[in-house]
């Protein structure tokens, strides 16, 4: 005669819950026992009743099995770690993605593009942001202008100045030049002069010598007659 099958559901009557609570305890004892033999498992089972008994079996200590069973969870946790902070990049991404749309659109609309799902109000905010920003670039230009003019009047004036040093230093070296040829001259002339003296008592000289060596030789033939 086959058992009849029970619904699972809780037990009303007090009594007839607490006998059939010690019937299957006994027999979870026992199914766990033997997958611990049959399979060499560590197997730990804790149970307490609807009146707060503690009921447990392990099949060795079972200190050790809670214990591996709380590095266990630990190291699932840690494992969990990595998928939690690729969820927040994805969200981030996600943010960061919907703000370059938003960001493009707005450069967009800047430039005078999409403006067809604008309002009025909407396109009046645009036309002052443009209008602000218009100013802005406006006052920066001249800005830039300026400083430029007066960049280039400093070179200008820097300019004039390293002329005028040039200017001053040709005309030195042209007044050094012309006082080193005047002293050349004057030492010219000094050397000419000094040539022509010493030429011409030079040959006053020769002359009077050969005048002596002729009267000497006449005089010597005339007492040989």
């Amino acid at each position: 005669m086959a058992r009849e099958k029970i619904q699972i559901r809780k037990i009303d009557n007090t009594t007839a819950r607490q006998v059939t609570f010690s019937k299957r305890r006994r027999g979870l004892f026992k199914k766990a026992e033997e997958l611990s033999i049959l399979c060499d498992a560590e197997v730990a089972l804790i149970v307490f009743s609807s009146t707060g008994r503690l009921f447990h079996f392990s099949s060795s200590s079972m200190k050790e099995i809670i214990k591996r069973h709380s590095m266990h969870s630990k190291n699932l946790q840690k494992s969990d770690q990595p998928t939690l902070d690729l969820n927040m990049e994805d969200s981030n991404y996600a943010s960061l993605s919907k703000q370059v749309a938003e960001t493009s659109l707005q450069l967009r609309q800047m430039r005078g593009e999409d403006l067809e799902g604008l309002t009025v109000e909407e396109l009046q905010l645009l036309e002052k942001k443009l209008e602000g920003g218009l100013h802005r670039v406006l006052d920066m230009k001249e800005a830039k202008i300026m400083e430029q003019i007066s960049d280039l009047r400093k070179k200008g004036l820097d300019l004039v100045e390293e002329n005028t040093r040039l200017r001053h230093q040709m005309l030195q070296v042209s007044g050094v030049g012309i006082n080193h040829s005047e002293n050349a001259l004057a030492e010219d002339g000094l050397s000419a002069e000094s040539v022509m003296t010493a030429s011409q008592s030079g040959g006053s000289l020769d002359y009077d010598d050969s005048s002596d060596t002729s009267l000497k030789l006449g005089l010597a033939c005339c007492s040989w007659k």
